[in-house]
């Protein structure tokens, strides 16, 4: 049985790709019953359906959404949820029928979520884009990297999932508290551009009040200073050291063995205190520091793979990564004391539960709609 916070929250999604899932999955983690939309025969991303960890948590059902009776369903499905996301372009959805307007003017109290990277409006509304394109245009990506290196690719977190998905969870649930009172829905728009510029607003303000420089690498938290950084470690492993405050920075030195060696941080060339953390890190083993930093202030952490990352011991005894069906994956998050999370359904492949998830959200017509190719029930795995 489902226990997390938002049990009994209802949740339909149009299955997309990146942000718009795993606002989906994060939703499910938490409790939700989330009806996931596919296409019929849809594939997953990766090369089998149970490591598709996006769409984990969530039932599979198959629509073709371009019969009206397959848009028709899903404003029927709209009736009867609390919440719909989706991840098109804009227009797509209103081109076929299920757009804002229909689905609010059949439930008032609908929460309709729409993410994009570009957001809903603006000159590039319509256009194609990726992670990496979005976070370029706000200033983000530009301050990524070293000094007098190109800007770094921070992985597609920081645009799709910080800046997108993220904030269309944030948006859904603001909106369903605020139609509590009210008794009405609105929508939603969450564009990867705003998020992603949102993330970065004590940045921006500390541009703007003259302690961060414009520039990669010279500021304190972009490895412009030393006690901020990655040292390679003798085995060719990384170390990552975020002694920021002075009692920290203290610790640092002294664990490094190099107390009394180095010049006082405030008046020090940071280039030569660069070198001599990087000289003394180079000559241990990662681990061999890790032991040393274990249960320091000094705010020194080993830099582990994802396949080390879950015996680390704090994560280990977290739990913060677990396996289910031989799949090891990150677990949900946050943690609640009194509705715990639970991961209670693996990745489902495209209509797999057709039939029954559909009977279980009222739908009586279900036979009608498979007779008529209008919906899909995939075959189980055995079949």
């Amino acid at each position: 049985m489902t226990t997390g916070p938002l049990a009994g929250l209802r949740v339909v999604e149009l299955t997309g790709l990146g942000p718009a899932p795993f606002a989906a999955m994060l939703l499910a983690d938490l409790g939700a019953d989330v009806l996931r939309i596919d296409r019929p025969g849809a594939r997953p991303p990766t090369p089998s359906a149970e490591h598709d960890l996006l769409a984990r948590g969530r039932r599979s059902v198959a629509v073709d959404l371009k019969d009206p009776d397959g848009a028709e369903l899903v404003r029927r499905l709209a009736e009867r949820a609390d919440v719909l996301l989706e991840g098109f372009r804009p227009g797509v959805t209103e081109r076929l029928g299920i757009g804002p307007q229909e689905c609010l003017a059949r439930n008032p109290r609908l929460v309709y979520g729409r993410m994009t990277g570009w957001g809903q409006d603006g000159p590039l509304a319509t256009t194609a884009g990726h992670d990496l394109g979005y976070i370029a245009v706000t200033g983000v990506l530009h301050a990524i990297g070293r000094a007098g290196g190109p800007p770094q690719v921070p992985l597609n977190l920081v645009g799709d999932f910080g800046g997108g998905a993220m904030y269309l969870v944030v948006g859904v649930l603001a909106a369903l508290l605020e139609a509590r009172g009210s008794g009405r829905g609105q929508v939603v728009d969450a564009a990867i551009v705003d998020g992603s510029a949102h993330l970065a607003t004590m940045i921006v303000g500390m541009l703007a009040g003259g302690v961060w420089q414009d520039t990669r690498g010279v500021n304190l938290l972009d490895s412009g200073v030393p006690w901020y950084d990655v040292y390679e470690t003798a085995d060719g492993r990384h170390l990552a050291v975020g002694a920021l405050e002075p009692q920290f920075y203290a610790e640092l030195v002294d664990r490094l063995g190099l107390a009394g060696r180095v010049p006082d941080r405030a008046g020090a060339d940071p280039e030569v205190l660069r070198g001599l953390f990087a000289d003394a890190i180079g000559r241990r083993t990662r681990d061999e520091w890790a032991e040393v930093f274990a249960g320091s202030d000094a705010c020194v952490a080993p830099v582990l793979s994802f396949a080390e990352a879950r015996d680390h011991p704090q994560l280990a005894a977290r739990q913060t990564y677990v396996e289910r069906d031989g799949v090891v994956q990150p677990a949900p998050a946050p943690r609640f004391s009194r509705t715990p999370a639970t991961l209670d359904r693996s990745p489902s492949r495209a209509g797999e539960h057709t039939r029954a998830a559909l009977s279980d959200w009222g739908i009586t017509d279900v036979d009608a709609l498979l007779a008529a190719g209008t919906v899909v029930q995939a075959p189980t795995p055995t079949d």
